[in-house]
């Protein structure tokens, strides 16, 4: 748990684990202190995981916008440089997909194997959902929207059926937006990182990626649906894809999800020590 200094950034970061490196890129809104988080699971049992607050959000300082999807992936290639790791195996998760795409585009020389998760290209591929229009939803209503967004299955009728499930998934959702709640600059660096989201556009650029991606997304996603991922697959010459029992969530929803995650990434630590030896 640190904070270093990047270009204009303040950036917190925190590394857990042991193994093969690895830079795990959150989504929109992330906040290394909501809960679960990915010191908790599964990765940082396998590898060592650097995972940081992207500029505007979580203990990173919160510079005067407008922000972009070059800023974001270059602000990750830079605390590479800050820590010293010239090279290694990358996940994004959802926005965090995105600035994963323009990482590697942008810097493929520090990327070994990148891991996509519920994301998105943009451009001819798709965007995924239009999130910053959810705002000018009423509290509660953006609250059963969201729900039924991040996983198609729940809808208004499965919430009447299922009142314990859920009140459970409400009471997450509450609890990490509870996360930072009242701080300084919050609410803009979150518009912001929505702004920025808005003009992503890697999918034309896609097919100059020469290195192994795997693509892996929930079945029943309103956010970035499969047919966003599938697009991305047909874009990039080296890749796979699966799909998993859930939602946006998925890789909380399929236990069978991280374990397939893992199989791919820690391909690269097992060509790292064929070089090195």
């Amino acid at each position: 748990m640190a904070r270093i200094q990047v270009g204009d950034l303040e950036i917190y970061y925190e590394i857990h684990g042991r193994g093969p490196r690895l830079l795990f890129i959150g989504g929109s809104g992330g906040d290394l202190r909501q809960k679960p988080s990915i010191s908790q699971g599964p990765l940082a049992k396998r590898f060592e995981v650097l995972a940081y607050d992207q500029r505007g959000l979580g203990q990173t300082t919160r510079p005067l916008g407008p922000y972009s999807m070059a800023q974001y992936a270059d602000d990750a290639a830079a605390l590479l440089d800050a820590l010293g790791w010239e090279q290694c195996a990358v996940m994004g998760v959802s926005f965090g997909g995105m600035v994963a795409q323009e990482l590697t585009i942008r810097h493929p020389e520090r990327v070994s194997r990148l891991a996509l998760a519920c994301t998105s290209s943009g451009g001819a591929g798709r965007p995924s959902y239009p999130l910053h229009e959810l705002s000018n939803l009423a509290p509660n209503d953006r609250a059963f929207f969201t729900m039924e967004l991040s996983d198609t299955r729940y809808d208004a009728a499965w919430r009447v059926a299922n009142p314990e499930s859920t009140q459970k998934i409400l009471e997450l959702m509450e609890r990490r937006a509870d996360v930072g709640a009242g701080e300084a600059g919050l609410e803009e660096g979150v518009r912001l990182q929505l702004e920025a989201r808005r003009h992503h556009d890697t999918f034309d650029r896609l097919p100059n990626l020469e290195l192994p991606v795997y693509l892996c997304g929930g079945k029943f996603d309103g956010i970035a649906p499969p047919e966003n991922m599938q697009a991305i697959e047909r874009q990039i010459p080296n890749s796979s894809i699966d799909f998993f029992e859930g939602g946006h969530l998925f890789l909380m929803q399929d236990r069978t999800a991280f374990p397939r995650i893992i199989e791919f990434l820690a391909d690269h630590g097992e060509e790292s020590r064929a070089e090195s030896s």
